[in-house]
């Protein structure tokens, strides 16, 4: 990985405790939801590549909401990975890796989240330059207790857990030494896009920013 891929990733996530990830079926949705996201404390967002509408919701979320740092996420091809760089996004997120999408982000403008579950895996992504991974899917996986066993073996290993992540255990994540924020949907309370409750959604954002100091209270 590129030096200055590693260290525009390290910013990124650093810079809340809690990225949310986002599945999109309406570009309308996408501005207002970003800003009750960025207005509750949380300005990285990851549109997942799973539906028609996510890359124009984040060009759109990008271009209206300068405030947020925008990427996206499902990641699987060297094809998928270039229109994230043409559409001038912060990042990118694989829930794992291949030797072509890790050689076409090597090649690339866009910093890569790749995804590891495995100590192999992660061992592998090290000797790639790979220091900042997705930990995926992070529940089913074994939570923090797994990644709380990798720390020692594997202490140069950063994670990005995702998967089953909720407030009630983002916490015990982030008290983890080897884990610099989580992913996943939590803030946004169910049915509160639907119905355009941004206050809602501004709130759990909200709920969410606060959880790195959660983490840390005796």
């Amino acid at each position: 990985m590129r030096t200055d891929h590693a260290a525009r990733l390290d910013e990124v996530l650093s810079l809340g405790p809690v990225i949310p990830v986002l599945v999109l079926d309406d570009v309308r949705t996408a501005v207002p939801l970003a800003r009750a996201l960025v207005d509750g404390g949380l300005r990285v967002i990851e549109i997942t590549l799973r539906t028609a509408a996510a890359l124009d919701a984040a060009r759109a979320i990008r271009d209206a909401v300068p405030e947020a740092v925008v990427g996206v996420g499902t990641v699987l091809t060297p094809a998928q990975y270039a229109l994230a760089e043409a559409a001038g996004m912060a990042f990118a997120v694989s829930p794992g890796t291949t030797d072509a999408l890790l050689d076409a982000a090597r090649d690339g403008g866009v910093p890569l989240l790749p995804g590891a579950t495995t100590p192999s895996e992660t061992m592998a992504l090290l000797d790639r330059g790979h220091v900042h991974q997705k930990f995926f899917p992070a529940e089913p996986s074994g939570g923090a207790a797994y990644l709380s066993a990798l720390a020692s073996p594997l202490p140069a290993a950063r994670f990005c857990p995702t998967g089953g992540i909720t407030a009630a255990v983002a916490p015990a994540y982030l008290a983890l030494p080897n884990v610099v924020c989580v992913g996943g949907s939590f803030m946004v309370p169910k049915g509160a896009v639907a119905a355009a409750d941004w206050d809602a959604v501004r709130r759990g954002a909200a709920a969410a920013a606060a959880l790195r100091a959660a983490s840390t209270t005796p």
